[in-house]
């Protein structure tokens, strides 16, 4: 294509245009699994309208059904399950301040689900010209808008599931009741509403050194580590505050 950079040598010019035959495979991958993604059959249909917690137009605590969180024109729907009561093996450090400083630490956020919704807080404004997107978490609904005012959170849409099942039902929490990270997609089709897609990768076996980037393709921070000589960290993990 005539690309080249200054100061580069011929074996590094080379070896690019053979790693950009490779990412250009990878794309027309990526392509053909999400058009893969979109022609999957019909999911199943949702049985039950969820009952969540969310805040009114005035900032008060109301009951928000599954149903309304399609508007009008939007028939896609992305839950992500925000893992808020955080694992019970998780120990990195809690919030520094705030209301959610005062929890005990197993009842906190997951430092990474917080990495991931940071990064989706700017994205929100622009997705939710086309589709709708959520968060539901287990905690109290007083502890979640709590944390995302810490936060500085505006445009994301908090829910709480602690009154349904919703979490139990689409593998977001375990037998024993520990949270999971997980991403669902709905589809509206007039007044039926179908599971269309969930991020089953985390379940999946991953290759030895990899976690299951089951979202993998939506977190800009470890996707920017991919760019560089070093990659992803090995004994790095994001936290609620550095130092």
């Amino acid at each position: 294509m005539g690309v080249a950079f200054p100061g580069e040598s011929a074996e590094y010019r080379a070896a690019r245009d053979r790693l950009l035959s490779d990412e250009i495979e990878l794309r027309r991958a990526m392509e053909a699994v999400a058009a893969a993604r979109r022609a999957l059959p019909p999911g199943g249909t949702v049985a039950e309208d969820y009952v969540f917690r969310g805040q009114g137009a005035e900032g008060d605590a109301t009951d928000v059904r599954l149903s309304e969180l399609f508007a009008p024109g939007k028939d896609s729907l992305v839950i992500y399950s925000f893992m808020f009561p955080r694992d019970p093996g998780d120990e990195r450090p809690a919030p520094a301040f705030g209301r959610t400083a005062q929890l005990p630490l197993a009842e906190g956020p997951c430092p990474s689900c917080v990495a991931l919704l940071d990064q989706l807080e700017g994205a929100a404004e622009h997705a939710t010209q086309q589709i709708n997107l959520a968060v539901v978490a287990k905690a109290p609904l007083s502890r979640v808008v709590a944390f995302a005012e810490e936060r500085g959170w505006r445009r994301l849409r908090l829910l709480s599931s602690a009154a349904n099942s919703y979490n139990r039902d689409y593998l977001a929490e375990t037998a024993e009741g520990h949270q999971r990270p997980m991403l669902n997609v709905f589809h509206r089709d007039g007044e039926t509403i179908r599971h269309l897609w969930g991020s089953e990768l985390f379940y999946a076996p991953s290759d030895p050194g990899q976690d299951p980037r089951h979202v993998g393709t939506l977190e800009p921070v470890w996707n920017l580590f991919d760019l560089t000589p070093t990659g992803r960290p090995a004994d790095w993990d994001e936290q609620l505050r550095y130092s």
